[in-house]
């Protein structure tokens, strides 16, 4: 029987979105990404997708198609192209998880779930991904940032132990790369798929013991709805802002960040030899302004940040509280 392959060209960015619009259309072992390799400056990933030609494959094919044609129609993706084949790739057969080596910062290597992968050097640090409905990849520029600042900010940290908080979760990975420098982190999120991502992520990646993961929000985010702008989600526990955590990572929309800047000030922990350092993520350079404008009127300092193309990381720090 024959398989029909869907090939496309896509930016970094848009990478995460097109493997959670396909999650439920295409099973992880059918989806391949690949680093782009002819000289086009638009695109940074080829994704290879395939089914089986059944009596319903016209429909399958349409459909995905129209789940793909916003990222078509706004540049982010070239278009999708079908091709008869007798069978699957080798590659594809031998390792049905994505083959991409993604490495970040310094020390991160980002691979897929059951990649064979032998480390080159005892600094690198493996962060392991099922392919899920949850964002975060490790392919989108706002997580490569996150972990950049990650890296950057804690092999900097005077603390011999942090606390801290992965807000809207996702995949896990940032969580993973928290536990994995030595801290104990609540990863939350307010979507359950996501939760569950993030559990698979901390077992997977043997974090359990410094990972808790919970279906939460933080404060008054539990009122805002999907992180990902989606419908209106059930309500879920409230953790409250009480100045628990050295540390809060957060790679979520930019209203989502203004919304909750005055609780991430009270979320932190501030003392005589120790000020807490909130982690912004998700938006883009047009945004920045004004969510760098909520967190100085929360209170906050600004201390580092770090771009990719049109999109921005930043960090704050609460200011040290002299005692």
């Amino acid at each position: 029987m024959s398989w029909i392959e869907l090939n496309l060209d896509t930016t970094n960015e848009a990478v995460d979105w097109i493997c959670t619009l396909l999650a439920k259309a295409i099973a992880a072992e059918d989806m391949h990404i690949s680093e782009y390799r002819d000289r086009h400056p638009q695109w940074t990933y080829t994704i290879q997708m395939y089914l089986l030609e059944d009596a319903q494959i016209h429909q399958r094919i349409e459909a995905i198609a129209d789940l793909l044609k916003p990222l078509h129609r706004t540049g982010m993706t070239s278009e999708l192209q079908t091709f008869i084949v007798d069978q699957k790739p080798p590659q594809i057969e031998q390792n049905p998880e994505h083959s991409l080596i993604r490495r970040i910062g310094d020390r991160f290597v980002v691979l897929s779930a059951d990649s064979d992968y032998q480390t080159i050097n005892s600094q690198e640090i493996i962060l392991r991904l099922q392919n899920s409905l949850a964002f975060g990849s490790g392919l989108h520029p706002a997580t490569i940032l996150s972990l950049q600042l990650i890296e950057r900010l804690i092999e900097n940290h005077t603390q011999p132990s942090i606390e801290a908080l992965d807000l809207g979760s996702g995949s896990g990975i940032l969580s993973v790369a928290l536990a994995k420098f030595g801290a104990t982190v609540l990863a939350i999120d307010n979507d359950r798929i996501a939760v569950a991502a993030t559990q698979d992520a901390v077992e997977r990646n043997q974090v359990s013991q410094k990972v808790t993961v919970t279906c939460a929000s933080l404060g008054s985010a539990s009122q805002l709805g999907h992180w990902m702008g989606g419908d209106s989600i059930e309500s879920v526990p409230e953790i409250q802002a009480n100045g628990q955590f050295d540390l809060i990572v957060a790679n979520i929309f930019a209203r989502v960040h203004i919304s909750l800047a005055a609780e991430f000030y009270k979320a932190l922990r501030n003392t005589s030899t120790h000020s807490g350092t909130l982690i912004t993520a998700g938006y883009t350079s047009d945004r920045a302004e004004d969510v760098t404008q909520s967190m100085i009127e929360a209170g906050f300092e600004l201390c580092d940040r770090i771009h990719m193309n049109e999109w921005i990381a930043i960090a704050y720090q609460l200011p040290q509280n002299i005692e």
